[in-house]
């Protein structure tokens, strides 16, 4: 059996030494350049695919004819996407003799699109998980083939999460790959309630004070390190603030406004939050009592 493999990220990496650990024969391998502008905190499959001799290719046109031509050379049995971030066209997908398949990182239908991982955790979510799936023109909609539950802890972040997700995409395709080689898999479709969502940027990092407690302190740690991060502004100076927890209590305070200074605590539209981790843009980062030392938050109002 033979695989042409689409992959970028942590969750790229475990997949394609899966595939190559089954024993299907990865004849190449489609990337992505790094971005500059991105932090690199995973590992990439590229580097699986030179440890193998695979081909590397990084197209930024998948729909320039010449790359269905290279794949269709190969005579793939499959395709696989694992974290690929551009649509694969539908003149690709329907070169393989069995079929291409995608791994989400949701249980589908629910969180199609961008960065679920990120989207659950922000929404409060119990569980998510990841889905391999028959690749269509609409994204996330075709026939699902396997899916693995992942608990959320109330602590996770979004990097703890992503590393759960990927030690899950690694089992989900080692329990799975014989079974798409001995072609003894199943396929249904997806039914239920389902939701999309986009992707995210840097600036939908600004915390929203009014909200209440819990849900902004899903919004930091959804965007925490080594994401770029949540955000207030003090007196029109950016502060990120990379660790809080909600507390119970009721306070009349304005939202945004600072409560205690040791700890550092601020009202919302509904409970407190404790800030536990701060940084103002291009300085160091501080625990919120040290940082409360050096610079006066008193009755400040963050948002402001």
């Amino acid at each position: 059996m033979k695989a042409v493999v689409f992959g970028y990220h942590e969750i790229g990496y475990v997949c394609l030494e899966e595939v190559i650990n089954s024993g299907c024969e990865v004849n190449a391998l489609f990337t992505h350049e790094d971005d500059p502008g991105e932090k690199i905190w995973f590992r990439k499959p590229e580097e699986v695919a030179r440890r193998h001799g695979i081909p590397v290719y990084t197209p930024t046109d998948l729909k320039d004819e010449r790359w269905a031509r290279i794949i269709a050379s190969y005579s793939p049995d499959f395709i696989f996407s694992f974290y690929y971030r551009y649509m694969i066209p539908k003149e690709i997908l329907t070169i393989p003799r069995i079929g291409a398949f995608n791994l989400h990182g949701s249980l589908l239908p629910k969180y199609r699109g961008r960065a679920p991982i990120n989207w659950v955790i922000i929404h409060g979510e119990k569980k998510t998980g990841v889905t391999l799936h028959y690749m269509v023109e609409k994204p996330d909609a075709g026939d699902i083939v396997a899916q693995r539950e992942v608990e959320i802890t109330f602590e996770d972040t979004a990097y703890t999460l992503f590393m759960k997700m990927a030690e899950a995409a690694r089992l989900l395709m080692r329990d799975t790959m014989p079974r798409l080689m001995e072609g003894t898999f199943e396929r249904y479709p997806q039914v239920g309630p389902s939701s999309y969502f986009g992707g995210r940027r840097p600036e939908d990092g600004l915390i929203p004070w009014d909200k209440d407690a819990l849900s902004i302190y899903n919004l930091i740690r959804a965007v925490t390190h080594p994401y770029p991060g949540a955000f207030t502004y003090v007196e029109g100076k950016k502060l990120f603030i990379w660790k809080a927890y909600p507390i119970k209590g009721n306070t009349e305070h304005t939202p945004g406004k600072v409560i205690t200074t040791r700890p550092l605590t601020v009202a919302t539209g509904k409970g407190i939050l404790r800030l536990i981790s701060v940084q103002y843009e291009g300085e160091e980062e501080m625990m919120g009592e040290e940082f409360t030392m050096i610079h006066d938050l008193e009755n400040k109002i963050l948002g402001g």
